[in-house]
């Protein structure tokens, strides 16, 4: 403060900024900030005498009106345009061209995309990936398995969790399987699009061996039963890499998520068959589904109906029925063995 003293005084008898900041030993652009912040406030020598130096620092450098942790202009609801962002079409240069409509002092672009992608790394501390609505639907099973009695024997099985989580709205679906198998997992695809009332563009899974008959990097073999079920679907199936959870961190999460709000809300309760473990599924499902989004400010449902169920492709006029295709060989008097044909719709290729 003693050096603004100073800085003032000089100036107040006509030295230039140039000579003050040699005299004062400091930058030129620094004088001169001083001597604008000085003239904005109304102040110039000599200083009133009851001015302290806190006042006079106060005077100066503090932003009357403005609380500490706050900018001047106005900002936009970020979770809003979060939301808006994952809608087909919309851009970042729309939503800016909107919001300066609304407030024409507001922020630039840069800095507007700047404080937008800053809101956006706050919703998550790691690599955030993008997802367009009615792109991918993200499906794994669980690994926790929830166990349900026999009533005559008493007899405990359990059965598997299959999770499957859409990309840009996170709406869920979950349903108990008794396994993983191959009828078990289109199955689950079956009533999965069933859920959703609707098709998205891919099937992201992981590489189990029911829907990926060889996991590879750049090229990975689809199971012929499954890639039958996508064709009849119109939906490509695209499986994470090996060894790459954040290729399907959606339904990394939604298995999280499913474990606490399924596994864990319901493990005092005790299930006599499939369809009871599945009735209370639904329940804890629509909980996941209608629990508001901390960061967001919105449910997985409401975020589902706004933005993604009209991205959907429409459901074909028949659900898929579940074929098998083996690989038999026929005998000498080219006829195929019984035991090709032991399901009721399997398909066989047959070789001699």
């Amino acid at each position: 403060m003693r050096q603004l003293r100073q800085m003032l005084r000089l100036a107040g008898s006509g030295t230039s900024s140039r000579e003050i900041a040699v005299v004062l030993g400091i930058a030129r652009s620094t004088v001169q900030d001083n001597l604008q912040r000085a003239a904005a406030v109304g102040l110039s020598w000599p200083l009133p005498g009851e001015l302290t130096d806190d006042a006079l620092e106060h005077k100066l450098f503090s932003r009357n009106g403005v609380k500490q942790g706050t900018r001047r202009r106005t900002e936009p609801n970020w979770a809003d345009l979060a939301v808006e962002l994952k809608k087909p079409g919309v851009t970042l240069l729309i939503l800016w061209e909107e919001y300066r409509g609304s407030h024409p002092d507001g922020y630039g672009y840069s800095r507007f995309c700047e404080l937008l992608r800053g809101f956006k790394q706050r919703l998550s501390p790691t690599m955030r990936q993008e997802h367009a609505a009615g792109d991918k639907v993200f499906v794994d099973y669980s690994g926790k398995k929830i166990p349900i009695v026999d009533r005559d024997t008493g007899e405990i099985r359990e059965a598997e969790i299959f999770v499957a989580v859409l990309g840009a709205s996170s709406y869920t679906f979950a349903e108990a399987t008794w396994t993983q198998t191959l009828p078990d997992w289109i199955g689950s695809h079956v009533r999965m699009f069933r859920f959703f009332d609707g098709v998205p563009r891919l099937i992201v899974p992981d590489n189990l061996k029911s829907g990926v008959s060889r996991a590879s990097f750049y090229d990975p073999e689809i199971n012929r039963s499954c890639g039958m079920m996508a064709s009849h679907y119109g939906v490509g199936v695209l499986p994470a890499r090996p060894k790459k959870p954040r290729d399907k961190s959606k339904v990394e999460n939604g298995v999280r998520f499913a474990q606490s709000c399924i596994l864990g809300r319901l493990r005092n309760q005790t299930f006599f068959s499939l369809a009871d473990a599945n009735a209370a599924i639904r329940q804890a499902l629509d909980r996941i589904n209608d629990h508001v989004m901390r960061r967001l400010g919105v449910s997985r449902r409401q975020l589902f109906e706004s933005v993604e169920r009209a991205a959907l492709a429409s459901l074909p006029g028949e659900d898929y029925e579940f074929a098998e295709w083996r690989l038999a060989r026929v005998s000498t008097d080219y006829h195929a063995p019984p035991e090709a044909f032991r399901s009721p719709r399997q398909g066989c290729k047959a070789s001699s």
